[in-house]
């Protein structure tokens, strides 16, 4: 039963399940101060959302440009991104998109 269970949610959640990631992120400055919420992504759809967490804090991005480039970061986000997330000070943290 427990199986069945475990499976049903598998099924519902499918799509978020299968495209959900963790590991490091950065930010990026200047890229335009009109405050909208980007970031890179190196194989997500350009235009596809986002939603980044860290430490009880989430939002959505809009992704805009492929990265990051350097080795064991998983996104780059906008430092108006950065800012609603909490991570300027920090610069680089553990987050979890989806």
């Amino acid at each position: 039963m427990r199986v069945a269970k475990v499976c049903a949610t598998a099924l519902l959640l499918g799509s978020s399940v299968a495209n959900a990631e963790s590991g490091m992120a950065s930010y990026y400055r200047g890229v335009g101060t009109s405050g909208e919420m980007t970031c890179a992504h190196r194989s997500r759809a350009f235009g596809s959302l986002v939603r980044v967490s860290y430490r009880g804090h989430s939002i959505q991005c809009r992704v805009n440009d492929r990265g990051p480039f350097v080795r064991g970061r998983i996104i780059d986000v906008s430092t108006s991104a950065a800012r609603a997330l909490g991570i300027v000070r920090a610069g680089v943290v553990m987050v979890s998109i989806d």
